[in-house]
């Protein structure tokens, strides 16, 4: 049975009203083996940022490696990433993430993101922190999903080591590996807003940067998730009421650019990569990832991409997400292993 378990993702015990299945979150937890805990901290915005962690219970010594988990646009860590982290903490990992501001349990105009960069500090500064508490010799890794991947690569991308640097040696700009799930480095032309609005945005983010202006061709769970039961566990998150279903008019106009500017520094990339999509997926253009996966500059990539499969990788049948978060998994051992 705790084989089964160690081998098989989280998401298979739940159902459409609960992440939990029949469990309370602490039964869960302990079902896995994992140490939950959360806790909040302050962003230069004045805004209160929640933050998770999924530990395995096992030796401190026996850790495989860190997790920073970063989620996507009106996405949060306490749904489906959730799971998502719990079988890689139930795997041996130590898991972190945060709701970005707008974002979850977090403090923000639902959904508004104006500006990428104050998003990428929070991640930064949470996770030097998380990292600090272990030794630098435990392998790290960023694993994101959706506009998560974009904000990944900036994390990569920007030097942060002027003021995120210590004694202990945790530099935030070394990765062991990065896993890209989905990642948002082009917007498909399949969601994006019909001519002319694309070329009004930015007299509408400029004018009215909050108004939710922007229409999209079916809603983003509607797109993103193949199986009808996992939609609608989507939409039981607390939270989803208060997600901007339309994108609003800055945010719409922040996301064009900053697939844009990473576009322009694909080449720029040396981090090993892990970049999983779906063939099927209208809301991330799999073309633009295939476009990284050629012109990054990392030494050692590797790019699967799903026949059939749609935006949200986790809403596939059981047999696919197994096969999927199995490779995944597979994929960040074997880094950890080339570590020792």
């Amino acid at each position: 049975m705790t084989e089964m378990l160690e081998n098989r993702h989280p998401i298979h015990e739940a159902d459409e009203n609960s992440l939990f299945g029949s469990l309370t979150p602490l039964e869960f937890y302990d079902r896995h083996s994992v140490v939950h805990s959360s806790s909040t901290f302050i962003n230069p915005q004045g805004l209160e940022i929640f933050t998770q962690s999924w530990v395995p219970k096992i030796p401190s010594d026996e850790i495989k490696g860190i997790i920073c988990m970063v989620h996507g646009y009106t996405g949060e860590s306490n749904w489906f990433l959730q799971l998502t982290s719990m079988f890689f903490a139930k795997s041996g990992f130590s898991v972190c993430a945060l709701d970005h501001q707008g974002h979850g349990f977090s403090q923000g105009l639902p959904s508004h993101i104006p500006d990428i960069r104050p998003l990428v500090t929070d991640c930064v500064t949470f996770f030097h922190q998380f990292l600090s508490k272990y030794p630098s010799s435990v392998p790290r890794f960023l694993y994101s999903e959706s506009l998560g991947g974009a904000i990944a690569l900036l994390i990569h991308l920007t030097d942060h080591s002027l003021y995120l640097e210590d004694p202990g040696g945790i530099n935030i700009n070394t990765w062991n590996g990065i896993v890209l799930n989905g990642a948002m480095c082009g917007i498909s032309e399949k969601i994006k807003p019909q001519w002319p609005l694309e070329h009004l945005l930015s007299i509408a983010a400029y004018l009215v940067p909050t108004w939710k202006i922007v229409p999209t061709k079916g809603t983003i769970v509607d797109v993103s998730f193949k199986l009808e039961w996992k939609r609608k566990l989507a939409m039981a998150s607390p939270n989803r009421k208060k997600a901007a279903i339309r994108p609003r008019a800055a945010t719409a106009l922040e996301l064009v650019r900053v697939c844009k500017d990473l576009q322009g520094r694909f080449e720029e990339i040396k981090a090993p990569l892990l970049i999983i999509h779906g063939s099927e997926d209208i809301l991330c253009d799999p073309a633009c990832v295939q476009e990284l996966y050629h012109r990054a500059s990392s030494n050692d990539k590797t790019i699967k991409i799903y026949p059939g499969m749609l935006h949200q990788l986790i809403g596939e049948s059981e047999e696919d997400v197994d096969l999927i978060f199995g490779e995944t998994l597979q994929w960040l051992i074997s880094k950890t292993n080339t570590n020792n």
